[in-house]
């Protein structure tokens, strides 16, 4: 929490007082080009007894930080002392209209999760959200506050959910009724005790299409995924070596999965995004594999700057591109390019080629 310089223009023991800065709130972020804005209480029990019962699974995988805070994911005033309230918001990020769909019924060209098509969406988002604060200081004068969207021990689904801003899918996603599934979150952890907004209700029903569509069945029951079938945390989280049991199922994806949003019902309401910043770049939304696989690093380093994608590394970049290259149509293009990389200096890139090259033999 940033220390208070001066007392604050604002009663916060003032229940009106609390309500119109609560809808100023939402209205500055909306003008700061948040689509929604809702605001929720630190109580999270009940979803603390589900990520340790998850946790105690070993769902989690090799994504150790999940256990490593213990309990300050699921109380928000552990991690950010003070805490009354989280403002949480989200982000539309889906850029075009193109048939995504077609992108993965094309074995030779590359998929990329829509998400990571754009600039890094950690740093846009957090810029918003430090600009929302700075209103609302200029308002009311010095307050505490800590800004986060995907950058801490947070449940922020748990937290949107509780701010109404959508309800937590059978896939684990949220869902918002107006506007689908694709978008981002972030939070203000503050120390004002605004008034909270409704949780919101599922809306799911007996539909199970996510369930169903699943490439490798990582959603064990509804709201229940196991990471570690996950082709997300195959190809994102994960940095050894991809079991082979998954292999052919990832298909041409190489970062990330969308399945499960693309066969969501309430995805028909989706907007596309305006953000600049999140237009896709250098042609990742229709590129052919073979082009990927032949960047070296420092191509793929300059590419991939500003991008979430840079994070997972070369390495694991290869290890994809290797896989997909396996499961795409046999032509002398693609056992070339493979070939090329056959005494690669990493022992996980020969080993995911060298499993490609055997599809198509």
């Amino acid at each position: 929490m940033t220390e208070k310089a001066s007392p604050p223009k604002i009663d916060p023991a003032d229940e009106n007082q609390m309500a119109a800065l609560a809808s100023d709130i939402k209205q500055w972020g909306k003008e700061l080009g948040f689509q929604q804005v809702g605001i929720a209480d630190v109580d999270l029990s009940n979803e603390e007894s589900f990520l340790n019962s998850w946790l105690d699974e070993g769902m989690h995988g090799d994504m150790h930080y999940m256990e490593k805070h213990g309990t300050k994911r699921s109380r928000p005033a552990e991690l950010e002392p003070g805490t009354l309230r989280i403002i949480s918001v989200r982000m539309d990020y889906l850029p075009n209209a193109h048939d995504m769909d077609s992108a993965l019924a094309n074995t030779q060209q590359a998929y990329i999760s829509r998400y990571a098509l754009g600039r890094d969406y950690h740093k846009i988002i957090r810029n918003r959200l430090q600009k929302l604060a700075n209103k609302i200081t200029d308002h009311i004068g010095e307050f505490g506050y800590r800004a986060f969207t995907d950058s801490a021990p947070v449940l922020e689904k748990a937290l949107a959910n509780k701010a109404g801003l959508g309800w937590l899918g059978k896939h684990t996603n949220l869902i918002n009724s107006d506007a689908g599934s694709w978008f981002f979150l972030g939070e203000l952890f503050i120390n004002l005790p605004l008034p909270i907004d409704d949780s919101a209700s599922d809306h799911c029903g007996t539909c199970q299409a996510c369930i169903d569509v699943c490439p490798t069945q990582a959603i064990i029951a509804p709201n229940r995924l196991d990471a570690r079938r996950c082709i997300s945390y195959l190809t994102i989280e994960m940095r050894g070596t991809i079991p082979i049991e998954f292999r052919k199922q990832i298909g041409n994806r190489i970062y990330g999965c969308d399945d499960c949003q693309l066969v969501c019902p309430w995805n028909r309401f989706a907007q596309l995004s305006h953000e600049v910043d999140f237009m896709p770049r250098h042609s990742l939304d229709h590129v052919s594999l073979i082009e990927l696989f032949n960047w070296d690093e420092a191509t793929f380093l300059d590419r991939m700057a500003g991008s979430a994608i840079r994070r997972i590394g070369h390495e694991c970049w290869l290890r994809n591109i290797a896989v997909a290259l396996g499961n795409a149509t046999t032509s002398d293009e693609v056992i070339n390019a493979l070939q090329t990389r056959t005494q690669h200096e990493s022992e996980l890139v020969r080993e995911h080629v060298a499993w490609a090259l055997q599809q198509h033999m």
